[in-house]
């Protein structure tokens, strides 16, 4: 049966990813996002619609794009660094994208979800694996986990699942380098139980399993190769 499915954050090479396998399993996908021209662009098969998550009348206007079966958010502000040299503007922009964002995502849409219906929020592994200059993004993506406990509860019959994923080969380290990068993925390989790091297609099945399993809800799909155990 086909789904009608808003992803937020559709640009990342996950994002990507699971836009091009909905569509290809022949969803109804609409992609939010803040630059609608430049989205638009990058998806000229798929609806796009104006959606910033730090803009609650933003997030309200989405309702009236009509109903749907999934929410996905894979929207993310980072705000690295030693807690000493943290700016407070850029922690509040990384809970506003990751946590607040969500919980408004919840409150406008959650009317206009159909029966089943999920909101599938992404967590990340730096939450059960803190490290140096990630105390913010550990947090936020904690929080995202105990949200989707909650919402599950309080939205229920609707559903709530997080997604944390691990060490990901999505684009997104590209820019340290080749060899850095390859230098970087052999030493999180040896340290993972599975002895490699994810793909996009790792974690798009992930988000499959929480669109389309409507017995799973309230918890935290991890796929992280087990990273997060060592």
């Amino acid at each position: 049966m086909t789904k009608r499915i808003l992803i937020i954050g559709g640009g990342s090479g996950i994002g990507r990813a699971l836009a091009s396998e909905l569509s290809i399993r022949g969803d109804d996908v609409l992609i939010g996002a803040r630059d609608t021209a430049r989205t638009a662009a990058d998806f000229p098969d798929l609806d796009v619609v104006h959606a910033d998550l730090g803009d609650e009348a933003s997030i309200a206007a989405l309702a009236e794009a009509g109903s749907f079966d999934a929410v996905v958010s894979l929207a993310a502000a980072h705000a690295n660094g030693p807690v000493g040299a943290l700016d407070r503007q850029a922690v509040e922009g990384a809970f506003g994208a990751k946590v607040v964002g969500s919980i408004l995502l919840a409150k406008h849409l959650a009317p206009v979800m159909r029966p089943g219906g999920v909101f599938v929020l992404f967590s990340g592994v730096a939450a059960w694996k803190p490290a140096p200059g990630l105390a913010v993004m550990a947090t936020t993506n904690g929080a995202v986990s105990f949200l989707v406990e909650a919402l599950a509860v309080e939205l229920a019959p609707l559903r709530a699942v997080a997604v944390s994923p691990g060490i990901i080969d999505s684009g997104a380290w590209d820019g340290m380098g080749d060899d850095a990068k390859r230098q970087m993925f052999e030493k999180t390989a040896g340290a993972n139980p599975v002895g490699r790091v994810g793909s996009p297609a790792d974690v798009v099945s992930a988000v499959l399993l929480a669109i389309d399993n409507t017995f799973v809800t309230g918890t935290t799909l991890h796929v992280d190769g087990g990273g997060r155990l060592g």
